[in-house]
């Protein structure tokens, strides 16, 4: 996108500031319509709490309860647009990503939408594209809204949005700061059919200012085609000198897969867990592997980024394939990547390639986590139409204990603007240029071999302060490390690595449950009472520790433990 003036820019504004008025738009509620909307929300309450596995999981019913009665108290005072966020605030007050309401793709709802599409970047927030009268904001970065920061902005939004972890948030974010009632009804603009922003570009600043362009499009709720432009828009990647990166070719393509001949890299990308009318995804797994097998593959690569889930059941003839093709199945060859929108059954696939493959994930963290709530039912408030889903399930995929917020990549990469603006893929190309290395823990094991437990610490240190490694939970790894060095009767080692775990993660029972065990079995009662103490004080349920515990202080040996290894 070539650098326009801020004169120009402003010009172009000027021109297309067709406006509506507000109030016009958002006439206070009647009384009928105060009726109308407190009977939606004493509904809502109520089929909440039937509908909802276990509405309760992250807010007590009190709080849940003394919600609703203060926004069935304040609903008199407020117009349409504001009810409706009100409403999503409590909803999302649940805490999962399965219980929401969602401007994205409830076209009752009906907001509006600014005439530009945000994206949240790892460098900022960026005008990444906009219709062809606001061209010359392409490619700006926002620096304010209103009078508030964009970190500001992203607190006043994150609030009204149902996630599972902070990824979901930050993939909603963007779509609800381009909304005026969003704007308007989070106070983040005093007048939403005006909204003031400043900008930067090249290091100048410039305020401009965007009145609303008809509704906010509508979103599919698996596959991300938010990617795609509409029709007379521009986009900041129409400039790059480089082709359209494979992950954004075809964003609408449920799955398909590419051969790189030159890496020998086979390359699938699979945007939603769904059959396309004419092939199933059985069939095109079967179609895939056979290709696989006739072709010298040196990487696999599965790219799951887009993906916002589907139908969990239709993952089983990937996995399946993946897992027999034992060629491909091999760590350094094989690699999915994940990011903000891997979620719902995206996420289960994700999470069962971690317990049964030698998977290496790529990129930035999932939307959701191995053990989760989700299969959404839908509400349909009886006054306003509008859809409020909840979760009926509970998944449980992963280890019981497993408290992680999302399926964190080995090898994190971002994605800036300019990596955007330019049509580059940092993941695939963190992918192609791997160079196989063993995981934490057998590089630790290689190091107190090697050097002792004076060089394994310095490994630990260096691995952990690796960028690539921020979002990697290496809790699991050092506790097998722990309990193989243990086996092998290497005690010291093993307290050592222990040490080190409880270390990262004072915050875990875990850690120190077999921390506690390798105490004991060194035969310190005192260090072993201290640490189980911990663990219980983190986890009453730890009832194991609570029996040992027990025992130790009325003289015995504890020698009952079973430890708690992950």
């Amino acid at each position: 996108m070539p650098h326009r003036s801020t004169a120009l820019i402003l010009a172009v504004l000027t021109v297309a500031s067709l406006t509506r008025e507000g109030a016009a738009q958002n006439p206070p509620l009647d009384s009928a319509a105060v009726t109308a909307w407190r009977q939606d929300l004493r509904y809502m309450a109520a089929q909440m709490a039937e509908r909802h596995r276990n509405l309760y999981h992250s807010i007590t019913r009190s709080g849940f309860d003394s919600a609703v009665a203060s926004l069935d108290a304040r609903i008199p005072t407020l117009k349409r647009y504001q009810v409706i966020l009100e409403l999503a605030r409590i909803v999302a007050l649940v805490g999962d990503g399965h219980t929401n309401i969602a401007p994205t793709r409830d076209p009752r709802i009906g907001f509006r939408s600014y005439p530009i599409a945000l994206y949240l970047f790892s460098d900022g927030l960026y005008i990444r594209a906009a219709d062809s009268a606001h061209a010359p904001l392409v490619g700006a970065r926002v620096v304010r809204i209103g009078s508030h920061s964009v970190d500001e902005a992203y607190a006043a939004v994150r609030p009204l949005i149902g996630r599972d972890n902070e990824m979901g948030v930050r993939f909603f974010v963007p779509f609800l700061l381009a909304m005026p009632e969003v704007l308007g009804g989070t106070g983040l603009v005093p007048d939403m059919e005006r909204a003031e922003l400043t900008l930067e570009r090249d290091g100048r600043r410039f305020e401009v200012t965007l009145v609303p362009a008809g509704p906010a499009p509508m979103m599919a709720p698996e596959t991300d085609r938010s990617w795609i432009a509409p029709p007379g828009w521009v986009d900041a990647r129409q400039s790059a000198a480089h082709p359209t990166p494979l992950w954004l070719e075809d964003p609408s393509d449920k799955f398909r897969y590419r051969y790189l001949p030159d890496s020998r890299t086979l390359y699938v990308q699979f945007n939603e867990v769904g059959n396309k009318p004419d092939e199933t995804v059985a069939q095109f797994c079967r179609r895939l592997f056979a290709f696989a097998r006739h072709r010298p593959v040196r990487r696999f690569v599965l790219d799951l980024r887009l993906n916002g889930g589907g139908d969990g059941s239709l993952n089983r003839p990937l996995l399946l394939g993946i897992i027999k093709a034992a060629s491909l199945d091999v760590r350094g060859r094989l690699f999915t990547i994940i990011g903000r929108r891997t979620w719902s059954a995206a996420q289960f696939l994700a999470t069962q390639l971690e317990s049964y493959t030698n998977t290496i994930f790529v990129g930035e963290p999932t939307a959701s986590r191995g053990n989760a709530y989700g299969d959404s039912y839908r509400i349909t408030l009886p006054n306003s139409g509008i859809t409020v889903r909840v979760s009926t399930l509970w998944w449980q995929l992963s280890d019981p204990r497993d408290t992680r917020p999302w399926t964190p990549p080995e090898i994190a990469t971002g994605l800036s603007f300019e990596d955007y603006r330019s049509n580059r893929d940092p993941a695939l190309q963190a992918v192609l240029s791997y160079r196989n290395t063993p995981p934490l823990d057998e590089q630790l094991e290689q190091a107190l071999r090697r050097g002792g437990l004076d060089v394994a610490p310095e490994r630990h240190r260096a691995y952990k302060a690796d960028p690539r490694h921020r979002y990697l939970d290496t809790e699991a790894d050092l506790n097998r490390l722990g309990y193989r060095l243990l086996e092998q009767r290497r005690l010291k080692e093993a307290i050592a690595i222990f040490q080190l775990n409880a270390g990262d993660y004072p915050d875990s029972w875990n850690v120190y449950d077999s921390l506690a065990e390798a105490y004991l079995k060194g035969g310190d009662a005192d260090l072993a009472i201290r640490n189980y103490e911990r663990s219980v004080a983190l986890n009453p349920d730890n009832h194991n520790a609570v029996e040992i515990l027990r025992s130790l202080r009325a003289g015995g040996t504890g020698a009952d433990s079973g430890g708690a290894a992950r």
